[in-house]
């Protein structure tokens, strides 16, 4: 069994996930007034922790895309190193 990488491909993949990652936002909650119901200030702690966890997400995918790109690359420098010894 043969596993062939095309390397332009997966970069090419990966710039478009990339772009997706970078267009990946939410917008924040609107302005409350001064309500200081309960409830209110429960929904404006929870929209917080969301915009938090949504932050991490998208830097651990970058770090991902990263990390795979690099993978990727050495991968295709290995696959030349071997052809040419």
């Amino acid at each position: 069994m043969t596993i062939k990488l095309d390397h332009a491909d997966v970069i090419k993949k990966l710039e478009a996930v990339s772009t997706a990652i970078g267009n990946l936002s939410i917008s924040k909650m609107p302005d409350l007034g001064k309500n200081s119901l309960d409830t209110t200030e429960k929904w404006a702690a929870r929209e917080e922790e969301i915009q938090t966890l949504i932050s991490t997400y998208i830097k651990a995918l970058n770090k991902n895309v990263k990390d795979t790109k690099s993978n990727v690359d050495l991968l295709k420098e290995q696959d030349e190193s071997i052809i040419h010894s």
